[in-house]
């Protein structure tokens, strides 16, 4: 009899690992009933991975340890059990802005964003997926590199990444940091254009994760292994540009998929001609590194997400939990393509 398991995911190319695997019987083969749950925002994915509603779910790390560490609500009980995806986020500035900015456009944003405070009287309003996210984490650390300070110089709002190519193109934002297909829908629109591949501040990223329901994994070892090795075949199927074509389709389909924008969708998957694909490297990169955990939690510590005391090495372990690798071949290290807080600049300028 198959364990019936209920995965969360919202409408972005990162989560076609899971698609795949349901779709091309991966899943039932290894004797899991997965039901796909398609959430409206992040933040209902997040609920319902903390109380139960859901099993698992292709999920923002930092947000994941946010939870972990309560900054979000009662302190929910979730692991992070492997890496998904890679890159893959864009930031996008609407074209009356872009054009403005000579390239590269960090070089240029501070002085930009003075002068848009003192003719508009306001700072210009960014949007990111979540408040807890990787997204705005790397859009931070670029506007720093340049100079600017992300508290002072910008107003940050959280919009869901299928939003948000509407709300720059309807004057809401000024630009966006979020996933692909969402930048690549913004330019071919005319609402905007990508001035960054996020890949560009963090060779090939870390991404998205599979995070677990902490009690339904430790109740369910088994499933939680087979679960595991189920995505890391899709993560190889997804990563061949062979197999592009047809998982654009799919997640283009709005009965069996995502309801995506097929040409986009296709930009950011393997041998695409987006700006910044999504990764999916079978392999080390899988691996759920406490290196990348570190990284995340000392970039929220940054800007004072993260009280002081906080041993976050402490947390790092407690939920980067790569156990559940173990005899699936995946080496216990950073990966052979540049990955790793290593590849970030050391430095930033005083704020």
């Amino acid at each position: 009899m198959s364990l019936p398991i209920r995965i969360g995911l919202l409408r972005l190319v990162d989560s076609a690992p899971i698609l795949v695997a349901q779709r091309s019987g991966l899943f039932a083969a290894l004797g899991l009933d997965v039901t796909v749950s398609i959430e409206p925002s992040w933040s209902n994915l997040a609920d319902k991975l903390t109380y139960g509603v859901l099993d698992a779910g292709i999920m923002l790390p930092p947000l994941v340890l946010a939870a972990a560490m309560g900054l979000r609500g009662p302190r929910a009980k979730l692991i992070v059990t492997m890496g998904l995806s890679q890159g893959g986020n864009s930031i996008v500035l609407r074209d009356n802005v872009a054009t403005t900015l000579e390239q590269p456009a960090g070089r240029m944003m501070l002085p930009w964003l003075n002068r848009f405070k003192a003719e508009r009287g306001r700072v210009p309003r960014f949007a990111v997926v979540h408040h807890f996210s990787t997204h705005n984490l790397l859009l931070r650390y670029w506007l720093a590199a340049a100079g600017a300070d992300p508290e002072r110089h910008i107003e940050t709002v959280v919009i869901p990444p299928e939003q948000v190519a509407d709300a720059l193109a309807t004057g809401r934002i000024e630009g966006f940091c979020a996933g692909a297909p969402w930048g690549e829908v913004a330019q071919a629109a005319g609402a905007g254009r990508v001035v960054l591949g996020s890949s560009t501040i963090w060779p090939a990223h870390p991404e998205k994760c599979l995070a677990l329901a902490a009690p339904w994994a430790d109740a369910n070892p088994d499933a939680a292994r087979l679960l595991v090795r189920a995505v890391l075949q899709a993560r190889a199927k997804c990563d061949d540009p062979a197999e592009a074509a047809g998982i654009a389709a799919m997640l283009a389909s709005p009965e069996d998929g995502l309801g995506l924008p097929e040409g986009p969708t296709r930009a950011a998957l393997a041998g695409g001609a987006g700006v910044e694909g999504v990764l999916f490297h079978p392999g080390s990169a899988a691996y759920p590194s406490h290196a990348h955990a570190m990284w995340f939690l000392r970039e929220m510590a940054r800007w004072g997400w993260v009280d002081a005391g906080v041993d976050l090495d402490a947390v790092a372990r407690r939920v980067y939990r790569p156990e559940l690798l173990a005899g699936e071949g995946i080496p216990a290290g950073l990966g052979s393509a540049g990955l790793g807080p290593v590849t970030m600049p050391s430095e930033f300028p005083a704020l």
